[in-house]
Parts: structure tokens; sequence; C-alpha cells
């Protein structure tokens, strides 16, 4: 499918990529009900090793069936669906070219003791994504963390290796770990510059989480207050979190969280439109409710991308 106006101007920001990389992410952009509209939903499903799989699918347990997150992503005419490897592959066959996937390469779990560095392993390769035609690989980063100069170099790395095959990255940026509070994991200051890190360590797509107007960092608090940049209101701070993208010259796409009232869900989705980000990636509230009411949401989330709602 050629690509609308809106998607040649995106891929134009993409100088110097391969033309694999600037396919992959035509075909997302191009792919289900926003196609051509420069936004995007993604269904993310790794909260399994995240969170296990009682807290993750028990909620609504047709979720425990990885064919059944594919099925979702294309029946609801998303952009594409991203998980780790073993539930991609369990469906690698039977969903081969129906919807864009993205490998998360990385993962951490919540078995491990709260005096563990926070960082995530590596459990997949460029060489998997390949293998089972995925259009990107997700990669965590948490800066913040006393393992994030770490986590940067093997983002790198990968990155390098995935668009050399032609294969796009997404880096999903978390501030955590050592020298983040906990309001400062969501603190607008703190929420920028891990968009902006993301983009100077070469993501495609950038994913990050809806911030507050808390500021956490004594000398960027300085600067926020002198040259009044206004974070008072969820659109201007997703304004903020895309102009440190590289003046939204990178896709930002807004995480959903854990699960919450659809009202709260699609007033985030309007403050993503109207501060210029790309989209929403959301998974708990997809996939933790029931299958027709999942429908229900991500349609109405994709007309209000399209200023219909």
């Amino acid at each position: 499918m050629k690509a609308t106006r809106t998607v040649q101007r995106i891929l134009a920001n993409y100088e110097g990529e391969t033309p694999g990389v600037k396919a992959k992410l035509h075909g997302m952009l191009m792919q289900g009900k926003l196609s051509g509209t420069g936004k995007m939903i993604i269904l993310p499903v790794d909260q399994g090793f995240e969170h296990g799989p009682a807290r993750s699918f028990a909620p609504n347990p047709a979720g425990y069936d990885p064919h059944y997150h594919y099925q979702l992503a294309i029946d609801a005419g998303l952009s594409a669906y991203a998980a780790p490897l073993g539930p991609l592959e369990a469906g690698a066959d039977t969903f081969a070219g129906a919807i864009p996937t993205i490998l998360k390469v990385n993962s951490a779990n919540s078995l491990m003791s709260g005096t563990a560095g926070k960082n995530q392993a590596i459990t997949a390769s460029v060489d998997d994504a390949l293998r089972i035609g995925a259009s990107a690989i997700g990669f965590t980063i948490y800066p913040g963390s006393d393992c994030a100069l770490d986590m940067f170099e093997e983002i790198v790395e990968m990155r390098k290796e995935a668009a050399a095959k032609g294969i796009a990255t997404v880096i999903w940026s978390y501030p955590r770990g050592e020298a983040i509070t906990k309001d400062g994991e969501t603190a607008i200051d703190v929420a920028a510059y891990a968009a902006h890190i993301a983009a100077l360590l070469g993501a495609h797509i950038i994913k990050i989480k809806l911030s507050t107007d808390h500021l956490m960092l004594p000398e960027a608090k300085k600067v926020y207050e002198e040259q009044n940049i206004a974070i008072a209101e969820q659109a201007e701070r997703v304004k903020h979190c895309v102009d440190a993208s590289f003046a939204g010259r990178r896709l930002v796409v807004f995480s959903g969280g854990a699960k919450k009232g659809t009202d709260s869900v699609y007033d985030d989705a309007r403050a993503i439109r109207d501060g210029g980000g790309n989209g929403s990636i959301i998974g708990r509230n997809s996939f933790q409710r029931s299958r027709e009411d999942a429908l229900d949401m991500l349609q109405k989330l994709i007309n209000i991308y399209k200023g219909k709602e």
C-alpha cells in the first residue's frame, strides 16, 4: 500500500536509515484502522514476564492463549502486536503476515529481590526477530538505574544489528532505579529526559509513560520555571516529551499502564492526540477486559485519534 503524505513526512524524518527499516515503519503506519494517519495503537503483551500469569491474565482467562492476543489486535484493527519470543512463536505460523509484530528482546520479572539492581535480561535476538518475521525489536531501558549504562550499551549493539538486517527498534524508556524516586518515575522533567535518551540511542519508536507535573531534578526545575515551560495540562506534557524526541522527528507512543476506567483511558488518548503524540501502546487496559469490551474501547480510541470524538 502506498504511503499517505502524512506517512511520507514521518518516514522522511528517518534520514540515513536502511530501506528495510523504513519499510517496516511504513508497514506499521499503514496497518489497521489508523492506516495512513500517522497515529498508532499497539497491543503489548509482555506483562506475563513482568507480573506473572495470574496478575496478567486471570481477569480475562482467554488471555492465557497467545492466539487470543494476535486475534484481538487483528480484529481491533491495530497497528502492531508486541510480545516476548514465546507468545510470538506460538502464533507465528497461524498469523504470518496478518499484523506487524514487535519482538520484545529483554525482560525482567517480579520474583527478584528488592535489592537487585533494576535491569532486564536479554531474552531474544535480532535473528529471532528475522526468523518469525517481526517488524521491530522492543527493548526496555531504565534511566536512573545503576544498570542503565549497561542497558544503553546493549541496545546500541542490538539496534545496529537490527538496522543492518532491516528491522526497526522500539525503546521502552522507563525511568526507574536507585536514582529515581517513586514520584520521579512519572515526573515531567524525568519523562522528557527519558524520551530524549531513547532518541539519542537511535530508537525509531519511543515508548514512555504519561507524566505528572512534578519536577524531580532541582537543576532542571530551575530551567522549567525560568523558561515558563508549559506543563500544567497533560496535553502540554505530551507536547514537551514529543519536543524532547528531536522536535517530533521520532514516533512517540504512550503506555496505558494498569487497568483503569474507560473514561480515563479516553482522556489519556485525547491528551496524547492534542499534544501531538503518535498514539497508545495499551496492554492491560485491553486484554484484561472481555473481548467485546476491549473491541468497543479500542474502536473508540481509534475514533479519538481520527478526531471523531
